[in-house]
């Protein structure tokens, strides 16, 4: 008979104090995925996945170790554990390792009012083939259109997590998406670009026509492409990109880089990091949005907080170990997998939307750039400055005149969040709600 996960990570955490090790806490995660490309009218790929794994974590006084294992007998499931304590005896001391306080974990939690799972059955390989046909057909139908690369993919995960402490708990995910990349031209003169939409409820999906027809348009849109002149202009990030800049902040402010003693933001806390008026919002409770969770990967309660407030950065990205290491409280933000202990990192992010569309940013910066890829990445991490590849498109007298591409933007990341103001386009059913961001003052090099 099939165990649960829920007695899966018990007997994890069994074996492990047979083994002799002082405390432990086990991951079970029971997932399928299954996607489907199509490329040029052929299927090019499908793929199917499907298993059960589980990860468990000892610790000897302050030393600590990882196993992983995908096998759920008990002759494993002893073994793993057993070869877990006795890497954790090799283990170099860490003075900041360990599990949460009783007293710090959640204690109830209703995961049914967060709907993170679709109830539908799960679908057939046939009808995700068939969701990627209809998408490559609604591009392929634009005239200027050569070629269509087109996905469509299904996930469920059921994930349990129990530690020696006493926590317990668990939850089930879902997603569906559909994607597309519609080619134009030949060649030297050839362009690319896309549209993708991924959902936890199918029934919340675009169709595939809209999908499709989106990602030709765009790519209709970059014939032509040519290189800018080399200056200092505006820059607008699209909206699907735009996040970026956020999550360069946030990837500044993590405490894996803080507690190292680095990171270009490493001595901002209290000062101002955005303009007045925006503020960087993490709130792990959104219903029906991927990145959502009651506790995090340690057991702790998560809650909505301000992680910048009214343009100042009120704190870190914690987990309980970067938050020992620094004399500050964990702010419940660990994320694990089975094969590694937890570290920082963050869920549903919300930055402060503005009063403009994206219309009304691009006639407002006169003469610049509107940037709708990224193409590589330079970021000095102790300093935080900024280049990047892009294309998109070469805005003059408010208006957008031709594509653009290879193109190297530049600046320095604090200067530019500093000089930011945002649009009111961000996407409502992202997990990252960002809106097109207008930057004064990047250095661009182009022709």
């Amino acid at each position: 008979m099939t165990r649960s996960l829920e007695a899966l990570t018990n007997a994890l955490l069994t074996a492990a104090k047979q083994a002799g090790a002082d405390a432990a806490d086990a991951l079970a995660v029971d997932g399928i995925a299954t996607g489907i490309d199509i490329r040029a009218g052929q299927l090019e790929q499908a793929e199917r996945s499907e298993g059960v794994e589980l990860g468990l974590r000892v610790l000897i006084g302050q030393r600590q170790a990882c196993v992983s294992v995908s096998d759920t007998a008990d002759t494993t499931i002893r073994a793993a554990a057993e070869r877990a304590v006795a890497m954790a005896r090799e283990a170099p001391a860490d003075p900041y390792a360990g599990l949460a306080d009783p007293s710090q974990l959640a204690q109830s939690w209703d995961m049914a009012a967060l709907d993170l799972c679709d109830p539908s059955p799960e679908v057939s390989a046939a009808e995700l083939e068939a969701d990627a046909r209809r998408a490559e057909a609604a591009a392929m139908g634009v005239s200027g259109i050569t070629q269509v690369e087109a996905s469509a993919s299904q996930s469920r995960r059921q994930i349990y997590m129990a530690a020696s402490n006493g926590f317990s708990g668990g939850y089930a995910r879902s997603s569906r998406s559909i994607s597309a990349v519609a080619f134009t031209g030949t060649g030297t003169g050839m362009e690319r670009d896309w549209s993708a939409e991924g959902r936890i409820y199918a029934s919340d999906l675009p169709s595939p026509e809209e999908i499709g027809a989106l990602a030709a348009s765009r790519a209709l849109d970059r014939v032509g492409a040519r290189q800018p002149k080399t200056g200092s202009y505006p820059v607008l990030y699209d909206e699907r990109i735009s996040s970026g800049l956020i999550g360069h902040l946030l990837g500044a402010i993590n405490g894996s880089t803080i507690a190292r003693g680095s990171g270009w933001l490493r001595d901002a806390l209290g000062q101002q990091i955005l303009p007045a008026g925006l503020s960087v919002i993490e709130d792990p409770h959104r219903v029906r949005i991927a990145g959502s969770r009651w506790f995090d990967g340690e057991g702790l309660p998560t809650a909505r907080r301000a992680i910048v407030q009214d343009g100042v950065l009120t704190g870190w990205v914690l987990d309980l170990a970067t938050g020992r290491k620094l004399g500050m409280a964990s702010t419940a933000n660990a994320a694990r997998g089975t094969s590694s202990p937890p570290s920082p990192g963050t869920s549903n992010i919300d930055l402060t939307q503005g009063t403009k569309s994206r219309a009304e940013l691009i006639a407002d910066m006169g003469t610049g750039l509107l940037v709708t890829s990224m193409i590589g990445s330079s970021i000095n991490p102790t300093t935080g400055d900024y280049s990047r590849g892009a294309s998109g498109f070469w805005v003059e007298n408010g208006e957008i005149t031709y594509a653009v591409n290879e193109i190297t933007i530049a600046g320095n990341l604090r200067d530019m969040l500093m000089r930011m103001t945002p649009g009111n386009d961000a996407r409502m059913h992202m997990s990252t709600r960002v809106p097109s961001l207008l930057v004064e003052g990047l250095t661009l090099a182009g022709a």
